[in-house]
Parts: structure tokens; sequence; C-alpha cells
């Protein structure tokens, strides 16, 4: 068993690397100035964004649709320690044109948009020139069984009309967000799995209304987990992706990689938290010693190396399992990953935190957003009980022969 990276792997991280060191570190001060001044998109993003991309830092998450597509494109397996590495900057990815929820949504219209949707939604954002949201969640329901939703998406002549809540929807508030990826019911009746549908909304549509944007454990996002109410909103029959009740399926294709890319980046912010974390404990004293000669201390930095080793080789598996046999048969796996990565991300900034004492809570480190990350991840994609839940159905399942051989021979030898 090899557990190194591939040649391609080893020398696009050395190239991110040099990137970030080069041109995003530099620009972390200026990044949360203008966020405290709720300034968004980042003045210097698109600059960045040009660079990465002449540079051939574009679109890694996806494999280059034809060959005069921008950007290179990566198997899961090469992208995961690449994403590691963005990831440690939470704004960082969008200068690679890989962040959320434009990686999903670009997939879900890869693999969905007729060609007049592509031309429209999907070569923008390929190219980076605008940003898209996915609205699914809602407030009135359990989104986290996607066949609760309750926003209606009615045909009435040539054109579909949607009414419906959602909220903590990703991007609504940024002023370069065109589209949102709708999901509602085009049928109340059907089979419980077949009633939803995919729709595109252009943002600035009549009847799309913002209603907030809400902020996650105090923390106020510039990005944006909006509340947002469709009113009559009315748009072309043409507008449909995919197929009219395909809607479920479609949800989990896009999931699927979603989730993975999540756990990817969390890694990234765990490893920041932990360089964080030593650096402090190497220079802080307490007790007429440095905080790493205590031994709670020395032992939590000891449990965070391994829950980030443990967390990593588990999404490396995910990673070239949804490469070899498809996200849907990786579907246990992924489930695993986003079960675990969320906890162990906030137990290590938690760590992180307390040997930073009270600094670890302001905003003169990153750690109370790192924390925050963590601890909303554990709900964005499917909760950890939803993801559990599928865990031990596939484990009661693909035991089952194993166990009943067990048991037949204790029967046997009482």
């Amino acid at each position: 068993m090899d557990f190194s990276y591939s040649p391609k792997c080893e020398a696009m991280r050395a190239q991110v690397r040099d990137f970030m060191d080069e041109h995003v570190v530099p620009r972390l001060g200026l990044a949360q100035r203008e966020f405290d001044q709720a300034r968004f998109p980042l003045s210097f993003m698109e600059d960045l964004k040009a660079l990465a991309k002449s540079e051939g830092l574009w679109n890694l998450f996806l494999p280059r649709l034809h060959e005069n597509e921008p950007g290179q494109g990566l198997s899961n397996l090469d992208y995961a320690p690449v994403a590691e590495i963005m990831g440690r900057v939470d704004w960082a990815s969008e200068a690679f044109n890989c962040s959320a929820p434009d990686t999903g949504n670009m997939e879900l219209l890869h693999m969905f948009a007729t060609p007049e949707q592509a031309e429209r939604w999907l070569k923008p954002l390929l190219n980076g020139e605008m940003r898209s949201a996915f609205a699914m969640t809602e407030p009135d329901v359990a989104s986290s069984d996607a066949t609760n939703i309750q926003t209606s998406i009615r045909r009435e002549g040539g054109d579909y009309v949607i009414n419906g809540r959602k909220w903590f929807i990703t991007n609504l508030a940024r002023p370069d967000c065109r589209v949102i990826i709708v999901m509602g019911k085009t049928s109340f009746d059907g089979a419980s799995h077949r009633q939803q549908s995919m729709v595109l909304v252009p943002r600035e549509a009549p009847g799309v209304e913002l209603i907030r944007n809400i902020a996650t454990l105090n923390h106020h996002s510039a990005v944006g987990h909006c509340e947002v109410v469709f009113r009559d909103v009315r748009v072309p029959s043409g507008n449909l992706l995919g197929e009219e009740g395909g809607g479920f399926a479609m949800a989990q294709a896009r999931l699927g990689p979603g989730r993975i890319h999540h756990c990817m980046r969390s890694i990234g912010l765990a490893e920041l938290a932990l360089d964080l974390m030593c650096e402090r404990a190497k220079d802080r004293k307490a007790f007429g010693k440095y905080l790493h000669e205590h031994g709670s201390v020395s032992e939590g930095i000891a449990h965070s190396r391994i829950e980030i080793d443990q967390a990593r080789l588990l999404v490396l598996r995910a990673a070239w399992l949804i490469d070899t046999v498809g996200a849907a048969n990786a579907r246990k796996d992924i489930s695993m990953i986003k079960a675990l990565v969320p906890s162990m991300l906030t137990r290590v900034a938690d760590r992180a935190i307390q040997v930073f004492g009270a600094m670890g809570v302001s905003p003169d480190t990153p750690l109370a957003n790192i924390y925050t990350s963590g601890r909303t991840l554990r709900f964005a994609d499917g909760p950890d009980e939803v993801h559990l839940r599928v865990i031990a159905r596939a484990e009661l399942g693909e035991g089952s022969d194993r166990r009943k051989q067990v048991t037949d021979f204790l029967t046997r030898s009482e």
C-alpha cells in the first residue's frame, strides 16, 4: 500500500503553497479589515483570480470538459491534499475558483444542464465571472430529510411559478451571485423521492426577496447564510434542470462531492489551529514553565495530531473510492468523513483556543472562526445524525452474512 502522493499532486501542492505564501498570506490583514467593514467581494479578489488562472491554478476540482476550457482538473485523490492547503484561509479557495457552493453547482450543471443552460450559467461559473447559490434547506420542515421540503414549483403554461421559503443559503448576500438552483416540489402526490425538481432562478428575478443574512454562532458572514422568500417567482420551463421528479437524485449527486470538499478544506483549518497552538505553547509561560511543558497542553497537541491524521486518511480513502467506484458507491465512506471531520475540527480548535486563553475567542486570531466553521459544518450538507444513520444501515447490511456465520458457529459450539 503506497501512501505517497502522485507526482502530479506533489507538483500542484508545491505550486498552490507558493501561491498562498506569495499572494494570499500578505493580504490576510487587508481581507480582515474589509470583512470588518462588510466589504464583499474582496477588493483584490479579481486580481488574484486572474493571476491564479494565468498560472493554471484554476477549476482544480473538476476535470476539463473540453480542451479549450479553463482549468486542469485533478482526480479527487489528487485534489484532496491541494484543497487542504487552500482551506487554511477560509476565503482563499475563491481565488482558484474552487469554493463552495459553486463547485457543487458547477458539477451539477456539468452533469445535468442543457447546452443552453450550460452556455448561460456553467460557462460563466467556470470562468469565474459570477457566483451562484443552492437553495434546498427550509425553516419550516426538518430539511435533513429532503423529501420534507415544501417549496412549490408549479407548471403554468410555458413557465414554472415558485413559492416557498429557504434559509442558510450561502452566497446569496453577494452582489455577484447571479443564479440560484432552487429545489422544490413539482408534485405533492407522487412517490416521495420523485416529487422534487430543480429549477434555475436568476437572482434578479421578480419575487426573489432576501429577508436576512443569518449569523452563525453570532458570526456574521459577508458571503451570507441567507433567508430568502420566493413569491410567485416565474421562470421559463427551459430553466428546469434535468427532469421533473429528478431533484432528489440530483441533490444526492451534488452533495457527495460537496461533502468531501468541505472535509478536505477542514483538515487545512485543523492544521492551522494546531500550528497556532504549538507556536503559542512554545512562546508563552505560566507558573515558571512554557505551556507545552505542562502535561495537559502537550497531550492536547498530541491528540490533535493523531485526530487530524486519522481524519486525513479517511478523507483520502473516500476520495479514492469516488474516483474508482463513483460517489454513489462511496456513500458510506462519504458519510463517515462528514460525521468525523467537523467534530475533529471543533475539538482541535477548542484546544487551541484554550491554549491562547481569552485571546483565542477574540478576533485577534482565526480560532473563533475556525471553531464556528467546524460547528456549523456539523449541520451543512446533512447533520451528523443522518450520516451516522447511513453508516449504521450500511454496516448492518454489509456484515449480515459474516455475522450470521459467527452466530451459527457459536450456536453449534454450545
